[in-house]
C-alpha cells in the first residue's frame, strides 16, 4: 500500500512525542531557575514606616520588598512577601512559618533568628509639634503630655513606655498619618510621633505653618533570617555580602531595580 501524506504526518508527530518524552526528564530537572533550593516566605508588616503611598491593591507599600528581589534573585532563593499585623507577624517568624523578614533588632527575635551584622536601611522617629511647645529629645520628655500617635505602629517597643500608666502620658491615636496632622493642628495633642517619610509626604501635600519636629530616635533595620532554615547561617552570610553589592538606597526608592 502506498503512503499517503496523512500516514506521513502522523509518524512525523509520533517521532516528535518520542523525543520530547525522552528529553522531558531531563528538562524538567534544569529549568526551573531555583531548583533544589527551598522557598522562604518574606513576612512584613501591614504599617509602612517609609511612605503613605499604597500598591494596587491598596496595601501600604513596602519599598524593601524591591530590595529584597534584587537580593534573593542574585542569591538564587525563590521567596513570596506576605503581609501580616505586626503581632502575628513576629508570631510566624518565631514558630517557623515564615522565615525572612527587613526589622529593627527587637529582643523578640534573638532566639529564633540571625540578623545581619550591619542594618541595610534606616529611618527617624520624629516628634511634631507646633510653636511654643518645649522640644522633646527623649522619651522622658513625653512624661505628662499629651501625645498623638497612628495606629498600627510600636515605634520601635516605644509605645508600651507611652502605655504605662506611671508616664501619665495622654494618648489620642490616629488611623491614618493625614489624620494624625489634622488632630496636631486642631490641638487635640501636643506631640505627634510619626516616622520621616510619611510625615514629610503628608506635609508637602499640607503644609502646617510653623510646625517643628526633633528626631526622637534613629531606627535601624536589619535582614532577618530564621534559624530553621537550612544552613541558615551560611544564607545569612551570602545575603550579607550580596546587599553590600546593591546600591540599596536608589533601590529603595523605586530609582534602581
Amino acid at each position: 500500500m502506498r503512503p499517503n501524506k496523512f500516514s506521513g504526518i502522523y509518524l512525523g508527530l509520533v517521532a516528535l512525542v518520542v523525543t520530547l518524552i525522552s528529553c522531558g526528564p531531563a528538562w524538567a530537572q534544569s529549568s526551573p531557575k531555583h531548583s533544589g533550593v527551598r522557598e522562604l516566605e518574606y513576612a512584613f508588616p501591614d504599617q509602612s514606616v517609609w511612605t503613605t503611598r499604597t500598591d494596587e491593591n491598596g496595601d501600604p507599600e513596602n519599598p524593601l520588598l524591591r530590595l529584597a528581589a534584587a537580593m534573593f534573585d542574585k542569591a538564587g532563593i525563590p521567596w513570596h512577601a506576605k503581609r501580616y499585623p505586626a503581632a502575628r507577624m513576629f508570631n510566624y517568624l518565631n514558630d517557623g512559618t515564615a522565615e525572612f523578614s527587613m526589622l529593627v533588632n527587637a529582643p523578640s527575635l534573638k532566639e529564633c533568628c540571625l540578623l545581619s551584622r550591619s542594618p541595610v536601611a534606616s529611618t527617624d522617629l520624629r516628634v511634631y509639634h507646633l510653636p511654643g511647645k518645649p522640644p522633646v529629645k527623649t522619651k522622658e520628655d513625653l512624661i505628662g503630655k499629651r501625645i498623638i500617635t497612628i495606629r498600627g505602629y510600636s515605634y520601635g517597643g516605644l509605645l508600651s513606655f507611652i502605655s504605662d500608666p506611671a508616664n501619665n502620658i495622654s494618648n489620642n491615636t490616629a488611623i491614618k498619618h493625614e489624620t494624625a496632622f489634622s488632630m496636631l493642628e486642631a490641638g487635640r495633642g501636643d506631640y505627634l510621633l510619626d516616622y520621616t517619610g510619611p510625615a514629610l509626604e503628608v506635609l508637602s501635600a499640607r503644609p502646617i505653618p510653623g510646625v517643628q519636629y526633633e528626631t526622637l530616635s534613629r531606627l535601624d533595620v536589619f535582614l532577618v533570617l530564621a534559624k530553621s532554615y537550612p544552613d541558615a547561617q551560611a544564607v545569612m552570610n551570602r545575603l550579607e555580602a550580596i546587599v553590600e553589592s546593591l546600591n540599596k538606597d536608589e533601590i529603595i526608592r523605586g530609582q534602581s531595580r
